[in-house]
């Protein structure tokens, strides 16, 4: 049975990959970078707005949301919109009824490559080996996630 599954690699440039009831595997990025005249707030509405939308395209139900759970990052900045997106797309799944799990980055990237340390240009190529026309690595991420849930967890 086909299920709407969601895998997110969260941050300011956001990689998604989602498998529609179709069976097909449909990907891409976003970008949640607040323009210099917006509030630190509109890159979080502009998000759970990106959401409902991409909820409705799926046809409006998902059966499972997994995002890339990380534990160390680059800067406090980074950290803080991780966070924030995270608090979001949490309290959005509670809201929607959605079950959600983050997976460690390590465990995405061995089962992509083989090595729980792979770059990020491993993961692209990784993503690209699989048939995926990725150049964004936030894109393979996500990629490799969804590949990880379908296949790991069995959905």
């Amino acid at each position: 049975m086909n299920e709407n599954i969601l895998a997110l690699d969260l941050g300011t440039t956001t990689g998604w990959a989602c498998r529609p009831m179709d069976g097909t595997i449909v990907h891409g990025w976003a970008s949640f970078k607040p323009s210099r005249y917006e509030g630190g707030g509109m890159r979080y509405l502009r998000f759970k707005t990106w959401l409902n939308e991409l909820k409705g395209t799926l046809g409006g139900e998902l059966q499972a949301v997994y995002f890339e759970e990380v534990r160390r990052h680059a800067s406090t900045d980074s950290a803080h919109v991780y966070g924030g997106l995270m608090a979001i797309l949490t309290a959005w799944c509670e809201l929607h009824n959605v079950p959600y799990a983050g997976v460690p980055v390590g465990t995405i990237k061995k089962h992509a490559t083989g090595r729980g340390n792979a770059g990020k240009q491993d993961m692209v190529a990784a993503m690209q080996l699989l048939g995926h026309p990725v150049t964004d690595d936030n894109e393979a991420d996500a990629l490799a996630l969804l590949h990880w849930a379908l296949e790991v967890q069995s959905c």
